[in-house]
């Protein structure tokens, strides 16, 4: 689960524009024309076609891809009844999550009021805006009377998030629980701890996929809900067990083959855990702190399946599993409610997928060489990109076949690659390389630590278990710079290698002098280097008292680069180094080289260049299909720089037939598919999408990245120093702490591919 503090909790939410989601135009409005299509008068058209029939709504607006998340602010994850207001942040985010999960447009409203029959007048009114609306954090027991009330009298998919996700993403993984247990859900004895929203529609969704409602047992905060008290409304009475005899979570536990605590943390423990039955299921879902932490449960018994609701376990119930995908199904076929059997192909096409094989870059975003099928995957990762078309397409099937659709679909691959290309592709490259950074942290040292945005940078990766940071600086300095900015700098090691660590300087600088003492440096001045925060860090790296370096954010580029080339050196068969820009976009990730080393490379160093790129690609687990970049395509101009780049590929096609490459080509053909295929169909790339793109010179692979950076709104990750025989990284100058963070987790995955 990542740490985080106050400050920077407030500071995301306050940088650059404030809160998390904007509006954003979809249609041409340069031009006096357009303005006049957009408003008055051309809007007329649209507005009386919809007039004449209402379903063109869906034609002529966004309505169709449009959920409101809506809120009364009464029972705020974690924070209770905190106000309408107040919870804005909290739908703010959901919002976030519709539109990089499942690109869906929100919303969201926050709506002031407690009174059931004002917030239900509410959303009624304002219902034709929304293709969808979703329920969010709103108390039991009026968040029953409210959705049913709404599912009644709107017409379009309605969900209360709170009781149906948890609901649909438990019930599949106590399918596959189960499954492993060796038991059958018809026969299980099944403990929930809680009765709210969550607690009533999980029971509702389990005893949907098989348990029996006789063998469930429901405790609130007085005790095991029984026919024998008086104290139980509607909504609880459901579910009052006929054995009267049972009060206790420890009387009810005994024996239970299945616990699910929707309740408050630490309530269990490894005592109660030990009475439950042979090849028992805990599913401790209490956020952020479980009824029983995993570490406890798996340590009481070993024949236990454990899921918690923390992303740091496996087995992790996330909503975010479900109601993306839930809504992207149902509004795709303009469904007119979410009903049971949406919600069980929901749950159904979840736990099908978690037995399918696991993708590479899961795998690899997990640390993990072969998750499969099994106690500590029951579930699918939040990342499985997979879940899209998965789940939605079953949601989609289902609103069909039960008759609720007002759209039906006849070629369902065709929809689920629709699906698949709709998945917002931006973010999901660093996102992977976090996770992958965080299944085997390594050793940064930082050599400019005595500045905010490296200390700021080395908590941040602290905290989030991406590295272990090493500071070089100096230690008044940096010690000011802590206290200041409120920087814990607990547990870091600090060195200021100008007046410390003499004799570690000395033996440093010996080692340096028997590398290059042929090369005109004397043993002292060798010494002497050791007090340069880079030559000292890089003597760290190389002799194994650090795993990576950082440097370069208040010096230029090539300072860094020398004491790295003069230690560490290249790896065998490399002949230089390079840089590798990571430009980050809607369409996904694309790789730009060289952007900082090599002025005017030849076609042979346009190979190597090439080559280096396309293996550091591979290590980021995606395959590079590599377009060299020219003012030509394939010889439709003279001069030097297309020669050389056809050069380079025919060397390339001879010597690395694997490698998917061609040119010399222009960029706009390299990155427009349609375009290349029709002029130039017999290219290599005609029905491949480049993602990597070797410059003819550093001039034009500098100014593309910056360009892409500045006006095309790409995020730049790097530059990414390629060769050498250990991670050194150099940052711009002036890098941000979240452009430093970036750098360092690209530095922790980089030395876990060399180790």
């Amino acid at each position: 689960m990542s740490k985080f503090r106050r400050e920077d909790a407030l500071e995301y939410h306050i940088q650059g524009r404030p809160g998390k989601i904007e509006v954003v135009p979809t249609k041409p409005y340069s031009t006096q024309r357009d303005l006049t299509m957009a408003y008055s008068p051309g809007v007329a058209e649209p507005c009386l076609e919809i007039e004449k029939n209402p379903e063109d709504a869906y034609k002529y607006t966004a309505k169709g891809n449009l959920v409101a998340v809506i809120s009364n602010g009464t029972a705020v994850l974690g924070l209770g009844d905190i106000g309408a207001l107040a919870s804005k942040p909290v739908m703010e985010g959901k919002g976030m999550l519709f539109k990089i999960y499942a690109d869906i447009d929100v919303f969201d409203i926050e709506i002031d009021t407690k009174d059931i029959d004002q917030f239900v007048m509410t959303v009624k009114n304002i219902a034709p805006t929304f293709g969808g609306i979703n329920l969010e954090d709103i108390k039991a027991p009026e968040c029953f009377e409210i959705e049913r009330r709404l599912k009644e009298e709107l017409d379009i998919p309605l969900m209360h998030d709170d009781q149906h996700g948890t609901a649909i993403i438990s019930a599949a993984g106590l399918i596959n629980a189960v499954e492993i247990s060796g038991k059958k859900l018809s026969n299980i004895k099944l403990v929930i701890n809680g009765a709210g929203a969550s607690a009533n529609s999980c029971a509702k969704m389990y005893i949907a996929v098989g348990v029996k409602k006789e063998n469930i047992l429901m405790l609130d905060s007085k005790g095991v809900i029984h026919k024998g008290r008086k104290d139980l409304d509607q909504y609880k009475s459901f579910f009052a067990s006929d054995n009267t005899k049972l009060n206790t979570l420890e009387e009810a536990i005994k024996g239970a083959d299945v616990f699910v605590g929707l309740s408050k943390g630490n309530i269990l423990n490894k005592e109660l855990v030990k009475t439950m039955a042979k090849n028992c299921v805990v599913f401790a879902l209490a956020n952020p702190t479980p009824e029983i932490s995993y570490e406890d449960a798996i340590t009481a018994r070993e024949d236990i399946i454990v899921a918690t609701g923390r992303s740091d376990n496996p087995n992790q119930v996330n909503n975010v599993l479900g109601f993306p995908f839930i809504f992207r199904g149902a509004m795709d076929v303009r469904a007119t409610c979410i009903n049971e059997e949406m919600k069980l192909a929901a749950t159904m096409a979840i736990a099908g997928l978690a037995k399918e094989a696991v993708p590479d870059y899961v795998n690899l975003a997990y640390g993990s060489k072969n998750l499969s099928f099994g106690p500590d995957y029951i579930i699918p990762k939040p990342i499985d990109n997979r879940l899209i078309s998965a789940v939605s397409s079953a949601v989609a099937k289902a609103a069909i076949d039960s008759g609720v659709a007002k759209k039906t679909i006849t070629n369902w691959d065709a929809y689920r690659a629709e699906l698949e290309n709709r998945l917002g592709k931006d973010n999901k490259l660093m996102r992977s390389l976090a996770n992958k950074a965080k299944s085997n942290p390594k050793r940064v040292v930082f050599t400019e630590a005595d500045t905010y945005k490296i200390l700021k940078a080395a908590q941040v990766v602290r905290d989030e278990g991406i590295a272990t940071p090493i500071l070089l600086g100096k230690k008044e300095k940096i010690h000011a710079i802590s206290e200041e900015n409120h920087i814990d700098l607990s547990d870091m090691l600090i060195i200021d290698p100008y007046i410390e660590e003499e004799d570690r300087r000395n033996e440093f600088g010996d080692s340096l002098w028997h590398k290059r003492q042929r090369r005109g440096l004397t043993q002292y001045d060798a010494r002497k280097l050791m007090r340069d925060r880079n030559y000292f860090g890089a003597m760290m790296v190389e002799s194994g008292m650090a795993d990576a370096m950082i440097s370069g954010l208040t010096r230029k580029y090539g300072q860094p680069i020398k004491p790295a080339l003069e230690i560490i050196g290249v790896q065998p068969n490399v002949c230089r180094v390079a840089g590798l820009y990571v430009m980050i976009t809607k369409k996904g990730p694309y790789f730009f080289a060289d952007t900082t080393m090599n002025a005017d490379p030849t076609a042979e160093e346009l190979v190597d260049i090439a080559v280096l790129t396309a293996n550091t690609v591979k290590q980021f687990n995606i395959t590079p299909r590599i377009a060299m970049l020219s003012y030509s395509n394939f010889g439709s101009a003279d001069g030097e720089v297309p020669k050389k780049v056809s050069k380079a590929v025919s060397i390339l096609h001879k010597n690395y037939p694997g490698l998917i490459v061609d040119g010399d080509i222009q960029a706009n053909f390299a990155v427009n598919n349609a375009l290349l295929q029709e002029q130039f169909p017999f290219s290599t790339l005609a029905d491949k999408n480049a993602n990597v793109f070797i410059f003819p010179n550093l001039a034009a692979g500098n100014i593309a990245y910056k360009l892409m950076q500045e006006l095309g709104g790409a995020e730049a990750i790097g530059p990414v120093l390629m060769g050498l025989r250990k991670p050194v990284h150099v940052l711009q100058l002036g890098s941000s702490v979240r452009e430093i963070v970036n750098m360092v987790t690209i530095s922790v995955v980089d030395a876990q591919n060399q180790k």
